[in-house]
């Protein structure tokens, strides 16, 4: 293979799924030594195109090259034999082994080296990349830059020469996602081949050197990211419009609470206290991990709080939640889209009525007429593709599918809303729309947004809460500039003066 060649082509790639068509005559190819950014709305196909070339589904038609030779990538061990691998967003490590157990786990005779050399290797390894992480440190032990970086050691421990890394930045620290994009510079320099999925244009414009842009299905643009001038001109190549990200955000006077906590612990929290108010959004952030869950599930009724804790619409936890109604009340926006938000083998009406059953009954009758009538209107006015209601869930891209839950939310005319990572893996164009959305809910409702994308939460909060090891360090204005500036130290736990 010639020096800075192409590593992987797929050519003239088609895939359907029934009446959806999900890639169109793809082909692209992989370079040796560089980074391809593939970009594209939700449900563009990427997902698609990159599990192909994972090895985890045959297209209909078409065929990938390796060098100049035609490879059947049926399996993920094919595909890493023909040195394709993929970062996911939810890490594959088992918490209890170590990190170098975990490098050389399912590796034929790994298990036959002594743990001293399993770490030696493993050590060597991560410093050629720049990495720096203990390989006798146990899973559960580390931050997800960490488990993130054990995921690609694996990857290159394999030998991968094509890494395909999907949304990487979701769960980093802007400190984490700058180490990671570091290693990546190395790899490349290395002679390895990158595809970059993400919907962060500032990240395309920082670490691409090649952007592919795929809509409804097919390469529609392919760019050199040195001739773009900026992430406006690149988002509206992506969407096919001028797309700014920006939103109206009208100063609103805070009412009454409708959520209030009083030293909520347990389940890795300690003593949280906080008041949020209707016509108000409070951002919580920090890096994954650090207690975001326990807090939600505590509010949302998936866990139970100790006695006078919680408070929700001025009535006690137990209370709110025997009496809790379908509607004007509490909407929850979980982060696990595809297993807590949706049911995967239902279809689109049947995931609408999951939370909406109650304004669609007559007596002992199911009107679900009226409820198609109602989720067909919600389809078209969210934008979600393909608008068919006969789809089942597990047929929506991740980021359809988060629009469909935000709709059916939405419809509820909640008074709380608890959006976890709301638009996190939609497009630029999806995110806007969000944004607009929750501004809009704010005037009705008191929102705790639970993000890790700090530009969101500068954009859209009223008040930020910083969480770290199960506490909230510290809660501000948005308008304070001297603690904005210091919330990186604060998620990392850093002190600050």
């Amino acid at each position: 293979m010639s020096s800075g060649g192409p590593l992987i082509r797929l050519e003239n790639i088609s895939k359907s799924f029934g009446k959806v068509q999900a890639n169109r005559d793809i082909t692209l190819e992989i370079m040796e030594g560089k980074i391809l950014a593939l970009l594209g709305e939700n449900g563009a196909g990427k997902s698609t195109l990159m599990s192909i070339l994972a090895g985890q589904m045959l297209p209909d038609t078409g065929t990938i090259y390796l060098g100049e030779k035609p490879v059947q990538l049926s399996t993920t061990e094919k595909a890493i034999s023909a040195g394709v691998g993929m970062v996911y967003q939810h890490f594959k490590l088992v918490d209890a082994m170590t990190v170098a157990e975990n490098v050389f786990l399912g590796q034929k005779g790994g298990f036959w080296l002594k743990k001293k050399k399993m770490s030696q290797v493993v050590e060597q390894l991560a410093g050629q990349y720049g990495m720096k992480v203990d390989p006798g440190a146990r899973i559960s032990d580390l931050s997800m830059g960490e488990k993130q970086q054990v995921e690609i050691l694996k990857l290159l421990h394999r030998k991968s020469t094509v890494l395909i890394f999907d949304e990487p930045t979701a769960v980093l620290t802007p400190n984490e996602a700058e180490n990671l994009f570091a290693t990546m510079k190395i790899m490349v320099k290395k002679g390895k081949g990158i595809v970059f999925i993400s919907h962060k244009l500032e990240e395309v414009m920082t670490i691409a050197d090649n952007i592919a842009i795929l809509r409804r299905g097919e390469i529609v643009d392919r760019v050199a990211a040195s001739n773009v001038s900026s992430t406006a001109e690149l988002a509206e190549r992506m969407v096919g419009r001028e797309v700014l990200l920006q939103v109206d955000k009208e100063s609103m006077e805070p009412r009454q609470i409708v959520l209030r906590l009083r030293n909520l612990s347990g389940s890795g929290l300690t003593k949280i206290s906080l008041d949020l108010r209707q016509g108000e959004i409070l951002a919580l952030v920090g890096v994954a991990g650090n207690g975001q869950k326990p807090l939600v599930e505590a509010i949302c009724g998936l866990s139970k709080p100790p006695p006078d804790t919680v408070t929700i619409l001025g009535m006690e936890w137990r209370k709110f939640f025997r009496k809790a109604e379908w509607d004007n009340a509490l909407s929850y926006i979980p982060e696990d889209r595809q297993g807590l938000a949706t049911c995967q083998g239902l279809d689109l009406l049947d995931n609408f009525l999951l939370t909406t059953r109650g304004g669609f009954t007559k007596g002992p009758w199911l009107q679900k007429e009226v409820a198609r009538e109602k989720a067909g209107y919600l389809i078209e006015e969210f934008d979600i593709r393909p608008p068919d209601m006969t789809l089942f869930a597990w047929q929506l891209s991740g980021g359809n599918l988060q629009k469909m839950v935000l709709a059916r939310e939405f419809y509820r005319k909640p008074r709380l809303i608890v959006a976890e990572q709301p638009t996190q893996g939609l497009d630029i164009a999806a995110t806007e729309d969000v944004w607009n959305l929750l501004l809009t809910a704010r005037e009705q409702a008191g929102i705790l947004l639970v993000t890790g994308d700090l530009n969101e939460a500068f954009v859209l909060s009223d008040r930020i809460g910083v969480m770290y090891n199960g506490k909230i360090v510290e809660t501000f204005d948005t308008d304070n500039k001297e603690k904005l500036d210091q919330i990186p130290q604060m998620m990392a736990g850093l002190a600050v003066s």
